[in-house]
C-alpha cells in the first residue's frame, strides 16, 4: 500500500515544514495482473490443426498382383511448378502419346476437369503424377480438389520417362 513516512525534525530554530516521503507498493498491482493473465490463458481456446483425412492401402503382399486400370476410366494429373496442372486422359505410351492439357488449381481449373471426367465416367481412376519442380503445396492442392470434388480412387504414382517426354514436347 501507500505509505506517508515522516522526516525527522531537525533542532534549528525556525519551524520548518514536514516534508514527506511517498512510496507507491506495486505487489497489489502485480498481483491483479497475475490473476488476469492466468485467468484469460485458462479460458481461452487453442486453434485445432485442419488435418486432411489420408486414407492408405495395406502393403501389398509379393504374390498380390497389381490392379489393372482401365485406360477409358483413367485420368492422369502431373504436377509441375508455378502452380500449374498438366493433364491427359488416358494412360500415356511412347507409341502412342497422350494429348496434353494445361491448367491451374482454381475452381475454374482443376476443379472443372475432375467433375467433367466424373460425370463421363463415374468410375475414374485419377494418377497424380509429381515433376522434380512440383512443391508440396502443389500435391497438397491436388489432394484437396480430390477430397472436394468427391473423388473416391486416386493414387499417387511416380512419373514415367514417357510422361516427362510428353511434358517436353
Amino acid at each position: 500500500m501507500a505509505e506517508i513516512q515522516a522526516a525527522a525534525e531537525s533542532r534549528g530554530t525556525k519551524p520548518r515544514a514536514k516534508k514527506h516521503a511517498f512510496r507507491l507498493d506495486m505487489t497489489p498491482m502485480v498481483d491483479l495482473a497475475f490473476l488476469l493473465l492466468t485467468f484469460f490463458m485458462l479460458t481461452t481456446t487453442f486453434s485445432k490443426p485442419n488435418v486432411m483425412q489420408l486414407t492408405m492401402p495395406v502393403k501389398p503382399d509379393i504374390n498380390d498382383v497389381p490392379p489393372v486400370i482401365v485406360e477409358a476410366d483413367a485420368l492422369t494429373l502431373i504436377l509441375d511448378g508455378k502452380n500449374r496442372v498438366h493433364y491427359f486422359y488416358g494412360l500415356n505410351d511412347a507409341q502412342n502419346p497422350a494429348e496434353l492439357h494445361t491448367t491451374g488449381f482454381s475452381a475454374d481449373g482443376l476443379r472443372q476437369v475432375l467433375l467433367k471426367q466424373r460425370q463421363r465416367s463415374p468410375r475414374t481412376v485419377v494418377l497424380i503424377k509429381t515433376t522434380p519442380d512440383a512443391t508440396y503445396r502443389d500435391m497438397v492442392d491436388a489432394l484437396d480438389e480430390m477430397t472436394i470434388t468427391g473423388q473416391k480412387k486416386y493414387a499417387v504414382v511416380d512419373t514415367s520417362p514417357a510422361d516427362l517426354a510428353l511434358l517436353h514436347r
